[in-house]
Formats: C-alpha cells, structure tokens, sequence
C-alpha cells in the first residue's frame, strides 16, 4: 500500500516512514516538505506507478496551508482519472474549527502528532476502509460542534478561521488571494449566520 508524507519537519516524515514500512504493509513513496515538492511528487508517481493510495498531510507547511495540497489532489485525480488517495491529516493544530474545515475539504480523518504508533496504523486503517478517522479525544468535541461549523460553507470556514487567528480583512484577503470586497461579503455572511454583529462578539462564540 503505497503512502505519501507531506510535513514540512523531515524528521516527522522519516519516523512515520519507519513506523509504517515497518509492519511490511506500507510503502513510502515520497516524502514532501512543501506544496510545490508534494505536487511534483504526485506527478512523478503516476509515471512511476507508485500513486499513493493513502496521503498523511500536516496543516501547516512554513508559511503554507496544507490543505491547500487537497484542492489540487481533487483536480489532478479527476484530470488523470485517478482514485484519490485517502487524505489523512496529522497535525500539532488541534482545534474543532481546522480540524472541520479540513474535514469539510475532503480529508478523510485527523490525528495529532502527540498520537502513537499504534494510532497511526488504526487511523489510516479507518480511512482506507472509507471512514472517517478522528482521534479520541477530539471526537466529542467535533460532534458538539459540528452543527455550528456544518452552516458554513468551505470558504467560510476558512476565513472564519483566520479571523480567529486574529487576521483583518485585508489579510485574509491576501492570504487567500481574494478581492477585498468578496472577503467583506464572506464575513458579513458569517456574522448573519452566528447572529453577531462585529468581530468581537463573533470572537466570544
């Protein structure tokens, strides 16, 4: 079963590339520490046909979203009629709120890096077998909030996000490479559908 790691830490990538080539089930076939070396890596697989079938991706890549990386795995998978890869989310960011938007994304589950071996093996386990994979401790918090988060839609969740992060409009419009007016509507759409008015009382949800 051919995986492909995407951590901006080599080091993380190499411990996961030994706990899983270590059970003789799982082969590492590329190891990516930014988006650019993962899309090139996803190329280079078809040619070498080794394409994954399961992709472990952490949120953050330095300056990089990761899940930036699931978009494209959508449009190269239906470009080359391809199956896509489960996509498995290992990350120290450990809110509901990411954790649903890379969820609501495609992602097929979530683990924290604090997670061991043994939960590593049983999450890409889970997704493989089409379900949906989220650590234990944070499943409750998930179905407590996954109501609240479902009435977004996925650009919502990701502006939600980085107003949460603090971020003004002007910056969440960079950063996502949207006009500024369309990143005001996003967010007026958002105060209207929490019942907020401004960002501090959206900030006390």
């Amino acid at each position: 079963m051919n995986v492909l790691l995407i951590d901006d830490h080599p080091m993380v990538n190499s411990g996961l590339a030994a706990i899983l080539e270590e059970t003789g089930r799982f082969k590492v076939t590329g190891q990516a520490v930014s988006l650019d070396e993962a899309k090139q890596l996803t190329k280079t697989a078809v040619t070498e046909n080794s394409f994954p079938s399961v992709v472990v991706l952490d949120i953050t890549l330095g300056d990089e979203n990761g899940l930036d990386y699931i978009p494209y795995l959508d449009k190269f998978c239906a470009e080359k009629k391809l199956q896509k890869p489960k996509v498995l989310i290992c990350s120290v960011l450990e809110e509901p709120l990411r954790i649903q938007s890379a969820l609501k994304m495609g992602a097929s589950g979530y683990i924290p890096k604090t997670g061991g071996k043994i939960e590593i093996l049983e999450a890409i386990d889970t997704v493989l077998c089409g379900e949906i994979y989220l650590s234990g401790k944070h499943s409750e918090k998930l179905k407590k909030s996954f109501g609240f988060y479902s009435k977004f839609t996925k650009r919502e969740l990701e502006i939600f996000t980085l107003i949460n992060e603090k971020k003004t409009n002007k910056e969440i419009a960079d950063v996502l490479g949207l006009n500024f007016r369309t990143v005001e509507n996003h967010v007026s759409n958002i105060y209207f559908k929490t019942g907020t008015a401004n960002r501090n009382e959206l900030l006390k949800l």
